[in-house]
């Protein structure tokens, strides 16, 4: 039977090889034809969505190298150089070193802090966040009123946390709105910038 470390090193692994290990690939070269065409719609600009991708691969290569169970517990979101970390760890130590690592990286103009310490959340937790933020994107990308393109979400036991940028403040109501309304959510955690704001 393969032990959790085992899992998570090889969770790592993949991670890492899907990252940084396709070049040359055909699959990722339309991926990656595919996500410069989505990042040149986005409100950042094709620029800034480079150097967000940047940020938040340098920080997932730190959490590698210091502990390789940090990218598989924690996730990180980057908008407009503002760093979203989430997940759960037990040990506060890991914690306060994903919080320093990604203040290290060059770039970097905030780091909203919101990993939970507490047990590992299991399983069924995990296909429930899975559900949600499957559900909340699907709202959103189906809401004509919304510009689905400018958020990124994380659902962590049941939390939404949500960053990007709201054409105004109608659209950032509907969808803190849609988020709210998703079976098990508990709560909703807002750091969507609105357009024009600093």
């Amino acid at each position: 039977m393969t032990s959790l470390n085992g899992v998570r090193v090889l969770l790592a692994a993949a991670w890492l090889a899907a990252a940084f290990g396709l070049n040359g690939c055909v699959g990722a070269a339309v991926g990656a034809g595919a996500t410069v065409g989505v990042a040149a719609m986005e409100e950042r600009g094709l620029e800034q969505a480079a150097r967000d991708l940047r940020i938040a691969t340098e920080i997932r290569e730190s959490w590698f190298r210091k502990n390789h169970a940090m990218v598989v517990d924690l996730g990180v979101e980057v908008h407009e150089a503002r760093v979203l970390l989430t997940g759960v760890t037990p040990k506060a130590e890991i914690q306060a070193d994903a919080v320093d690592m990604a203040w290290k990286v060059e770039g970097v103009k905030e780091v909203f802090n919101e990993i939970v310490l507490a047990p590992e959340t299991g399983i069924v937790d995990t296909a429930n966040d899975s559900w949600i933020s499957a559900q909340l994107q699907s709202k959103l990308t189906f809401d004509k009123k919304i510009l689905s393109i400018n958020y990124e979400m994380e659902t962590v036991a049941g939390t939404i946390y949500l960053i990007g940028v709201a054409q105004n403040q109608e659209e950032l109501d509907r969808v803190l709105g849609h988020a709210r309304n998703i079976k098990y959510v508990k709560r909703v955690v807002n750091y969507v910038r609105l357009k024009g704001a600093k």
